[in-house]
């Protein structure tokens, strides 16, 4: 089981495939995320990226404040969404 990333301060340009992309220098990615908003189609500018733990670990280092579509890049180890 890999480690699922959150990636946010996205471009609004950014789609699942450039997220592919980025993160796949860093190691094998078994899925990539762009959360869009379900009435505009527009990216909601956040998504998700699954990968190993080392590679996650590699990523995580090397992407967090990398300029992305002229934006810094905000990662970190997904949290769970928190129940009410």
């Amino acid at each position: 089981m890999g480690n699922k990333l959150y990636v946010g301060n996205l471009s609004y340009n950014v789609r699942d495939e450039d997220l592919q992309q980025a993160f796949a220098q860093y190691g094998s990615v078994s899925s990539a995320k762009v959360m869009m908003d379900r009435d505009t189609g527009r990216s909601k500018g956040f998504g998700f990226v699954e990968m190993p733990q080392a590679d996650a670990a590699r990523a995580i280092q090397a992407l967090n404040g990398y300029s992305m579509g002229g934006r810094p890049l905000r990662v970190n180890e997904a949290q769970d969404k928190p129940r009410t």
